[in-house]
């Protein structure tokens, strides 16, 4: 090849490295953004950020997202960050628009991005229980000579090491260096009994308190910390317009509704002892009759619409969960529309039966190459909980962990429970991200239990 040839390819290359610099550097302000009708979000997959649940996304940073962008008209598009590094890395190379899950507010970035929008002001606290029989700590002193569980080389590790210091050394510091424990897991084993204490962001602990009722997250042990959603620099129109937004809907019933669903209303269903008293002998609800008229439906007997119905609602047809499942099964609005029911028909009792036959049938159908029929029926439990796509992450995983990805005890089971880990729910064969898996593996053990109880409340 000539040295011209050469020189004339190497000037190719160089044009199209610089059309691709160009390109990357090229980047849309607001205005930009509402022409093209779309806003891209770059997040974080975890339980406040965003998630999906019953096959719906949702989070608390993504609902606030969905909610600017139907002020706006705006399709709203998802990006997921394996991690916080990525985050900044994707927004930098122009994959997304803006960043919702919280940047700590450090100096050194405010020349390559501007912080707006939401602004999370936040401290680290205690976790521990608030039963009769347990003592509170109510001042940091009274940690001395307590023990602490807490996640290794972390914010949290490093504050009660200065605590540690501060006070003269004498709290134990107990140092789970395990990678596939997290701090929700480290605030599980504290509701649970299994620890006494923990640490963990205010946010972090609040939403959990809403799975357990029995923990007290009212103790402060840092200084307050700020955070916020960011967008690149040369986006200061965006920016303006999330400021404004934020300002003047914070104040509002929606934005008060979705605060409210993530870190005040109950994930667990209230339990109500009186639920199968005064009944007929061998009856389980007031709807027998319809758990019955649809069992062939479902595939299965009509005991296990009881029990999806009791786990779900206890019996209650009005009822409506915190993530927007109505009715007695349980069913989010989107998933009744597919079969035909608009969300405002899930509080009749039989449409409500009836689709949730009509799921779990199409559920079996789905899980069909599950052989053992038993262990089919805990994949469309999951599934129906948590969502399908997160039963097939789940398989998956099993799959390349060498496990069973056909049955659900001690293989598909441990993985739904893993996907709580960002090692496993950012591992390339999920689809799906997070899941509180242990709800998920609760459920149907739940269910299936309660199944079995319905059983022999008929034969008696």
């Amino acid at each position: 090849m000539s040295r011209i040839s050469c020189f004339v390819i190497l000037i190719g290359i160089i044009a199209m490295f610089g059309s691709c610099a160009e390109k990357k550097l090229q980047t849309r302000d607001f205005e930009e953004i509402k022409q093209s009708g779309e806003l891209t979000i770059i997040t974080l997959s975890s339980s406040t950020s965003y998630f999906i649940y019953k096959d719906e996304p949702m989070g608390y940073d993504y609902d606030l997202a969905k909610d600017f962008c139907d002020h706006y008209g705006l399709k709203l598009n998802v990006k997921v960050a394996e991690n916080s590094t990525r985050l900044l890395e994707m927004l930098e190379n122009g994959e997304g628009d803006l960043i919702t899950s919280p940047i700590s507010v450090q100096n050194e970035l405010k020349d390559s991005i501007l912080y707006c929008g939401l602004e999370q002001v936040s401290h680290q606290v205690l976790v521990q229980r608030t039963n009769k029989k347990d003592s509170m700590v109510t001042d940091v002193t009274q940690l001395i000579g307590k023990e602490v569980y807490i996640k290794h080389n972390t914010k949290y590790h490093k504050r009660l090491l200065n605590l540690d210091a501060e006070l003269g050394n004498g709290i134990i510091i107990k140092d789970v260096e395990k990678d596939t424990v997290t701090v929700e897991d480290l605030i599980e084993m504290v509701a649970q009994k299994r620890i006494d204490y923990t640490v963990a962001d205010e946010y972090i602990a609040k939403l959990n308190k809403t799975y357990y009722r029995n923990i007290d997250v009212s103790m402060a042990l840092s200084f307050e910390q700020r955070s916020s959603w960011a967008v690149r620099k040369d986006t200061p129109e965006l920016a303006k317009a999330l400021d404004e937004w934020f300002a003047d809907n914070s104040k509002t019933r929606e934005y008060k509704s979705i605060l409210k669903k993530y870190f005040e209303l109950s994930k667990q269903p209230d339990f109500d002892a009186n639920v199968l008293v005064n009944l007929p002998k061998g009856s389980v609800s007031l709807y027998d009759a319809l758990f019955k008229k649809y069992a062939a439906v479902s595939g299965y007997d009509w005991h296990l619409l009881a029990s999806v119905a009791y786990q779900e609602s206890r019996f209650k047809p009005e009822v409506a969960s915190w993530a927007g499942a109505v009715g007695l099964m349980g069913l989010m609005p989107r998933t009744a529309q597919v079969f035909g029911v608009s969300g405002d028909e899930l509080k009749n009792p039989e449409l409500s039966i009836k689709v949730g036959a009509e799921l779990i049938s199409k559920l079996d159908d789905m899980f069909a190459k599950v052989p053992d029929s038993e262990q089919r029926l805990k994949f469309i439990l999951a599934a129906y909980n948590g969502g399908n796509g997160h039963v097939t992450d789940a398989q998956a995983l099993a799959r390349k962990y060498k496990d069973n990805p056909y049955v659900w005890d001690g293989h598909v089971e441990k993985y739904i429970e893993l996907k709580s880990k960002p090692e496993y729910y950012n591992d390339s064969v999920c689809k799906n991200g997070y899941l509180r898996g242990s709800e998920v593996v609760k459920y149907v053990k739940q269910v299936t239990a309660n199944r079995e109880r319905f059983k022999s409340i008929e034969t008696k």
